[in-house]
């Protein structure tokens, strides 16, 4: 009975370290999201013109996405040479750290230009941690994952992002709810202030927790020195591969909350009922996203994360009609089908892919380094997106920017199958490829 509790726990425990980073880092991407459409504008960018005032905002916000390409060559290298566990140890404490500083800032009102600053110093370093964060969280679950469940065990390390989603939406509208008209003074600091709960937890658990199998036993034979010189010289294609294959994701999952939050704010749509619609929507993509990991392994993750694409483009267009009904039934609906099925679709089914695209002893860098690539492009997506809105009055030009996007993820994915034939892992079903 002891040995069955013993090894039941073994299987938990790195599922756990894999997923509670993951939540803390959406916690932050998605708050500082929430943050940059409603508060930080009059906050820390006070411009006359409340549109310039939310595009400084969200200048900030995409910072953070231009500080993950050295964070992840720094942290990839760090997990391929010394573990999976050592690289999530220092990326949880310092993107942990930063969200629960935001939280004291002082306000441009308070500090003047020293605030913006000291926001974007910090959201930097946010970038930077989460540049080896994901990665690592992604192959503490599917390197440990039994035979023929890479896709199920992945997916719930993806979880974490929903529950990072969850977190951040119903903290920020709970405290929005109890401050009331201080939300904009003191209340908007709560959520970021007890972030450090879940830097706590996941760092007593991720030092509990041991590396995973397969980096144990390249380690023995002495892995790669360089691994991240070794990526860009020798597997080029599959650092093009991820990155291309995860932009529909990262984006449609950024328009259908960030960009519709600002959007629905700009149509005065009660921001109470966008934020639960979130909420709702997230809660249901968290567990969708198991479903989907599961799927993959059945019927192969290249038949369901191609599904996604196409889904995700279709609904694209719909799904911002409904938010500028103004019903809060129509747009609680739009959010719980586009996050709860389509995007769910696609992010649990992306562990058991990306990671059949390179060989153990290099595969942290190589997969920081594609999703850090790829989160360049995504940082300005909200940026570009709600300047779109506001100068033209219509949300086509952004519709246009996701179709060109799921185009370049579909090529992406035909690219992914094409390496998943050489650097198949073996627990990777590859129906369709």
């Amino acid at each position: 009975m002891e040995r069955g509790l013993l090894r039941h726990f073994k299987v938990i425990l790195p599922i756990l370290a894999s997923s509670i980073g993951n939540a803390l880092q959406f916690y932050d991407f998605f708050l500082y999201g929430l943050a940059s459409a409603l508060v930080f504008g009059p906050s820390f960018f006070p411009l006359s013109n409340p549109i310039l005032s939310t595009s400084g905002a969200f200048v900030g916000y995409a910072v953070g996405f231009v500080s993950r390409p050295l964070g992840g060559i720094v942290f990839g290298s760090v997990g391929d040479r010394y573990g999976r566990k050592t690289t999530l140890t220092w990326t949880l404490s310092l993107m942990g750290g930063a969200t629960f500083l935001i939280g004291l800032l002082p306000t441009y009102q308070q500090a003047g230009i020293i605030a913006p600053i000291a926001l974007i110093t910090l959201r930097l370093i946010q970038g930077f941690a989460a540049g080896g964060e994901w990665s690592g969280g992604i192959l503490m679950a599917t390197e440990n994952a039994p035979p023929k469940q890479q896709g199920f065990y992945g997916a719930w390390s993806q979880a974490g992002v929903g529950v990072g989603f969850i977190l951040s939406s119903g903290l920020f509208f709970l405290f929005r709810a109890i401050s009331g008209d201080q939300f904009l003074t003191w209340g908007w600091r709560l959520p970021f202030l007890v972030s450090i709960v879940v830097v706590v937890l996941g760092v007593v658990i991720r030092l509990k927790v041991g590396d995973t199998a397969e980096f144990a036993r390249v380690a023995e034979k002495n892995g790669v020195q360089t691994p991240m010189t070794e990526v860009i010289r020798s597997y080029k294609t599959s650092v093009l591969a991820a990155s291309t294959l995860i932009l529909s994701e990262m984006i449609y999952v950024l328009m259908t909350t960030t960009v519709s939050l600002s959007y629905g704010a700009w149509l005065h749509v009660n921001e109470s009922i966008l934020i639960a619609s979130v909420f709702v929507s997230m809660t249901a993509d968290t567990v969708m996203m198991v479903v989907f990991g599961r799927l993959a392994d059945l019927l192969g993750a290249p038949v369901v994360y191609g599904l996604g694409i196409l889904c995700s483009a279709i609904s694209i267009y719909p799904f911002f009609m409904s938010v500028g009904t103004g019903n809060p039934y129509v747009i609680m609906a739009a959010f719980v089908i586009t996050n709860g099925i389509f995007h769910a679709g696609m992010i649990g089914t992306q562990p058991g892919l990306l990671t059949a695209l390179f060989p153990v002893q290099v595969r942290s860098s190589g997969l920081a380094l594609g999703q850090s690539i790829a989160s360049v492009i995504v940082g300005f997506i909200p940026l570009i997106s709600t300047t779109i809105l506001y100068r033209t009055g219509s949300f086509n030009g952004v519709i246009v920017i996701f179709y060109a996007v799921s185009i370049i993820s579909f090529c992406g994915l035909v690219l992914t199958c094409r390496k998943m034939s050489t650097f198949s892992v073996g627990t990777v079903k590859q129906t369709s490829c």
